[in-house]
């Protein structure tokens, strides 16, 4: 077989394989006559069947098969002759002008880049902290707490204040139309909570059992209901119900109830910390992780393989599908997802793991089986039986490789930081957790 490759454009190549005719004659014959010991065809006894009718029926696909099953391990063998890297599947296609007993085929295809990882002495990269304090605490305990209510009736003639939980009926209309959304019975919310928006509980707040109102409701321009976004409705609203809550004192029935064995407020605030502490760590290494990406990415050069990234919108866009399809949506498979949806985000992922990859080649950077272990076992000290979660990720391979994924990206991140210029923030509880509490 003789190998020719040559140069077509950045990371594209172009190889000519030939293959003697002899060498696919030979196995389609073998082929065809082991599928001719086992074919059944009417009018024929089993394994008695002609090998001119068993060609005749089957030579094509046969020949197809052993002409893709030859072409594709000359491929193979050539390319790890060459000491190519190939990207994706290469195309393949017949040549003409063959030498006589031979066949030709031109194979297109990709080879991963050279990546240049840059110096990252000269990277800038911000690494975030973050400590919980008493009241991130105490902010928690409250959601605990709301968490816990219960509600009691208020008086006919109460009126409805912040934090009572009202049911109501309302309806609205915009230029006197209704619309989508605009209506509901028996509908119950909290006053105070943003559950509803802010002119709403407004006006809502101070009436009594049976009181009717109407009222303009202008919605935001960033509404998520765009059909009504920047408008504004007249609400007729009638409240049928007002319940006040009542929470739970934060005392030693509290604390049992939300299992903590010692049944303290001492040990119920210690067990709230050691729980925002790991949950701190986490969203540090996190942010830290994604900045340290970025700086790795903007410091390297290299070409992308068009067919990674191919592959990669792919694996993207039947990752949105199965979402959609989670959230309740038909036919999500006939549903057009444009390849601009998600080309960003598949070039950035293939030029990411093609610098990882490089990194970790170059500064030793595999995980080890120490790391593996001790990174589950962590994982696994926040659940009650963490013998049972360490079995659960080594019993399984693949649940394995994601740990040692997430092993290997903590051990570049560490390198990066070693060398590169860091520089140090300080996050207060409720930057980092992104305004969850409250």
């Amino acid at each position: 077989m003789a190998v020719n490759v040559e140069t077509l454009e950045k990371l594209e190549r172009k190889m000519t394989l030939t293959l003697p005719v002899d060498t696919i004659r030979g196995e389609v014959d073998a082929r065809l006559k082991k599928l001719a010991r086992t074919v059944k065809m009417d009018g024929f006894r089993p394994g008695k069947v002609p090998m001119s009718v068993v060609a005749q029926r089957y030579g094509y696909s046969v020949q197809y098969e052993v002409m893709n099953d030859k072409v594709g391990e000359a491929f193979f063998n050539a390319a790890n002759e060459a000491n190519l890297r190939v990207a994706g599947q290469p195309t393949i296609t017949e040549k003409e002008g063959a030498p006589e007993g031979e066949m030709a085929f031109d194979a297109v295809f990709e080879v991963f880049p050279e990546v240049k990882l840059g110096d990252l002495s000269t990277a800038e990269v911000e690494r975030v902290s973050a400590d919980v304090g008493e009241e991130a605490i105490d902010r928690t305990i409250d959601i605990l707490r709301k968490q816990r209510r219960t509600f009691a009736q208020r008086a006919k003639d109460a009126a409805a204040e912040e934090g009572d939980r009202v049911t109501v009926d309302f309806a609205g209309k915009i230029d006197g139309e209704p619309f989508d959304g605009g209506k509901a019975e028996g509908f119950s919310f909290m006053i105070g909570e943003g559950q509803m928006l802010p002119e709403f509980e407004n006006a809502v707040r101070g009436m009594k059992v049976g009181e009717s109102k109407t009222f303009p409701l202008a919605f935001p321009e960033d509404y998520q209901g765009k059909e009504v976004a920047g408008k504004t409705a007249d609400f007729m609203v009638t409240v049928h119900k007002i319940e006040a809550g009542n929470l739970p004192e934060v005392n030693e029935a509290l604390a049992k109830t939300l299992g903590v064995k010692e049944g303290t407020v001492e040990a119920l605030r210690a067990d709230i910390r050691k729980n925002l502490e790991r949950e701190v760590k986490f969203r540090v290494a996190g942010r830290n992780k994604q900045a340290v990406m970025d700086a790795l990415v903007a410091k390297a050069e290299l070409d992308l393989p068009k067919a990674s990234v191919q592959s990669e919108l792919g694996r993207l866009a039947e990752s949105a599908r199965a979402d959609l399809k989670a959230r309740g949506l038909k036919d999500v498979e006939k549903m057009p997802l444009p390849d601009d949806i998600f080309l960003p985000q598949a070039e950035r992922r293939v030029r990411l793991g093609l610098v990882v990859a490089e990194l970790v080649k170059a500064a030793n950077l595999q995980a080890t089986p120490e790391q593996i272990k001790a990174h589950i076992e962590e994982m696994a000290a926040s659940y009650e039986k963490p013998e049972e979660v360490v079995r659960y990720y080594y019993a399984d391979n693949r649940r394995l490789a994601d740990v040692e994924a997430v092993v290997i990206e903590n051990n570049v991140t560490e390198h990066v930081l070693a060398q590169a210029k860091v520089s140090d923030k300080k996050l207060n509880f409720d930057e980092l957790m992104g305004g969850q509490q409250g």
